[in-house]
């Protein structure tokens, strides 16, 4: 996405760390599709258009909001469901995966993760 163009950072007495936030959308993006009954991440053609040009295409259903203090992450993740499933379970799923996989892997707390599911995919599978 667009608006991930900037870094987490975290400071102690040994140095820093910058974490992009763009490998953190990726993290949330890569959860939330291991989650049964997600066909797919939802974008606008709008933006379709412009990231034909650009590679970054998985993080394209996802969107961060970093606190204050850079510690602190709330996650929107917009997603189409498959026919089949029940939206709540699939909703549910998908904020325990996100929370867990970035707290997991980046060490952020995850204050949030809100699910959109903007739509219902009538095939089975991907």
């Amino acid at each position: 996405m667009g608006e991930n163009k900037g870094y987490i950072k975290t400071a102690d007495d040994k140095g820093s760390i910058n974490i992009s936030e763009e490998v953190v959308a990726i993290i949330a993006a890569t959860a939330a599709l291991e989650v049964g009954g997600v066909y797919s991440l939802f974008h606008s053609y709008g933006k379709e258009l412009a990231n034909k040009f650009n590679k970054k295409t998985l993080t394209r259903g996802v969107k961060l909001l970093i606190g204050g203090n850079e510690e602190e992450v709330t996650i929107d993740v917009f997603i189409i469901t498959m026919i089949g499933y029940a939206v709540n379970d699939v909703g549910t799923g998908i904020q325990r995966a996100v929370k867990s996989a970035v707290e997991s892997a980046v060490g952020l707390k995850v204050s949030a993760v809100n699910v959109h599911i903007c739509g219902v995919s009538l095939k089975k599978s991907r």
